[in-house]
């Protein structure tokens, strides 16, 4: 299997060797792409230097800062444009553990089409944050999954697997989230697109070195599209016929929770 992994990356200099050379030792046959949005401190620079030491390194520039859920759909267009067939989603701060990643990719061998890496399924973790940021985390979950109907406990986690097979059924181009909100929408879109769903637990960590991308505009952006679209699926449930992939207003089909001694980091995202 073909294995792309997607790294998104805006000021990560103090990170990025540090992760492409832990990403390497864990998943030796795997490409890393970097996304870089113009990083003004050689991040770009410095992961093209890297990948003509150790090699499977590659690095997507663009000409500013266009957002996480627009990088994202950069390296899924680029992936799949060269027949990868598995896509890896991953922050470059250290808050997902490269260690996980062959755990994290299992799952698609036996099947799944998307596999999220949780902090809120039962091996999951975030041992340093503050009771107030888990209650908020927790509540935004709760209320996409309720107002979405998706059985996915972890719907903001950074740090998942798809099969290129689920990335080619979903209109890349219509995902309109380009903070955190996109971690949802992709859930969203992959489930009405019939994606067999999985979780694995993670241990998430917050980043040592570099600065926080994490936003109010962010959340609020996340909150507001969810809202909007679930008010656009009871609206679509009302009609006879409905409207395509809206249209339809089924709840996701069941997700399986995995279990697992070892568990990784993961996930970005409130």
């Amino acid at each position: 299997m073909r294995v792309l992994v997607v790294l998104p990356t805006f000021q990560e200099a103090p990170n990025i060797e540090t992760v492409l050379r832990q990403v390497r030792a864990g998943l030796p046959a795997a490409t890393v792409l970097v996304v870089d949005d113009s990083s003004p401190d050689g991040t770009a620079d410095i992961a093209a230097s890297l990948g003509e030491e150790i090699g499977g390194i590659e690095v997507l520039s663009r000409p500013e800062r266009a957002g996480l859920g627009s990088a994202y759909r950069a390296g899924f267009a680029w992936g799949l444009e060269r027949s990868y067939e598995a896509f890896i989603e991953m922050d470059a701060d250290l808050s997902h553990d490269p260690a996980a990643l062959p755990e994290l990719l299992a799952p698609l061998e036996q099947g799944y089409e998307l596999v999220v890496g949780s902090r809120y399924i039962p091996g999951g973790s975030i041992p340093y944050w503050s009771w107030h940021r888990r209650l908020l985390s927790r509540a935004g979950n709760a209320y996409a999954s309720g107002l979405l109907r998706l059985n996915v406990m972890d719907l903001t986690s950074g740090f998942r697997a798809y099969a290129a097979s689920v990335l080619r059924r979903i209109a890349l181009d219509q995902v309109r989230a380009d903070g955190y909100g996109f971690q949802i929408e992709m859930v969203y879109w992959a489930t009405r697109a019939g994606a067999s769903v999985t979780e694995v637990p993670i241990r998430f960590i917050d980043r040592a070195k570099g600065q926080s991308k994490m936003s109010m505009h962010t959340v609020v952006e996340a909150l507001g599209l969810v809202t909007w679209w679930g008010v656009k699926r009871v609206w679509s449930r009302t009609r006879t016929g409905g409207d395509g992939r809206l249209g339809r207003g089924q709840s996701a089909p069941p997700v399986s929770h995995a279990s697992s001694d070892h568990t990784g980091s993961s996930t970005s995202g409130s």
